[in-house]
Order: C-alpha cells, then structure tokens, then sequence
C-alpha cells in the first residue's frame, strides 16, 4: 500500500521503520486489529503472534510495554524492573498525548523521544510477530530481535 494510502499515524510508524531498516511494511486492514484477538481473526495467526503495545504510567512516566496477546502484564514485575514505586494505567487522553496513538494502535515505533520501550521475551518464540501500526486497523509483522532492535527496547519477562 502506498504511504499515501494510509491513515497519517500508519505513516509515521511506516517512516519510522523505513528509518530503522525494518523488513516489514504497514498493512492497513479493512477489519480491526483494535485487541488482539481481533488482529489475531483479522490476519489468522495465533493470538499469541500479536504483540499488543500497553501503555502504562511508571510514577507518572509514560513507558510502552510490548508482550504477546495471549498474555497479562504482571504490574508488580514491571514496577520492580522500572524500579519505581508506583504503575498504573492511564486513561485514553493520556495514553494519546504520551504516545500520539489512540487505545487499540498504540505503536512502539514512531513514539515521541523519551518514551521508554519493553517487550517481553516471550515474544522470541514467534517466528514473526504482528505489531499496531498506529491505528486500531494497522498492523506490522516484525521479529522479537527486529523489535528490540528498532524500539531501543529493554527486554525482559513482563508477563504473569
């Protein structure tokens, strides 16, 4: 699909993983792809392969939390790893102005500078996984390693 096709947030991630050297393209759906089981019908992978992007407040910094569809965020880990007193799930106006995604296409690509990335490393199981390109129907396919590398991400287990 052509960047001038897409919604102006998936061409911004698609900019931003050209920039990165990323082997995957946006694919703008027709269906949403909002949750992750939706991407999952939408695309017919496992709902495992969709790394949904969270988005939560560590003592009131935004961070960005990628982990695998099937899976919960375990708070208490990802308080510890952040080393911060306080998470806590902000509310959708607060998740557009820390990020520039509404709910449900919250991208790790393409993020305002200091918002910090994680993914977790259950993720690497997947041989190619289905990330939000910026809009509850836009999607990119990527690799867990690919991910790490283009997000400046910090690895690790986030997922109960």
């Amino acid at each position: 699909m052509p960047d001038s096709d897409l919604h102006p947030n998936a061409a911004r991630v698609q900019a931003a993983l050209v920039r990165a050297g990323a082997e995957g393209a946006v694919h703008q759906l027709a269906e949403s792809t909002a949750t992750s089981a939706d991407a999952a019908r939408a695309l017919g992978v496992e709902l495992a392969q969709i790394g949904k992007s969270l988005v939560f407040l560590a003592d009131d910094r935004a961070v960005v939390i990628v982990l695998s569809g099937a899976d919960r965020l375990d708070t208490a880990a990802l308080a510890a790893f952040l080393d911060v007193e306080r998470v806590r799930r902000p509310d959708a106006q607060e998740v557009r102005s820390q990020t520039g995604y509404p709910i449900g296409g919250v991208s790790p690509i393409g993020l305002p500078p200091g918002v910090p990335v994680l993914i977790d490393d259950g993720l690497a199981a997947f041989d190619v996984i289905w990330v939000a390109a910026g809009t509850p129907n836009a999607v990119f396919p990527t690799t867990h390693a690919e991910l790490v590398r283009i997000t400046a991400a910090r690895p690790g287990r986030f997922r109960v």
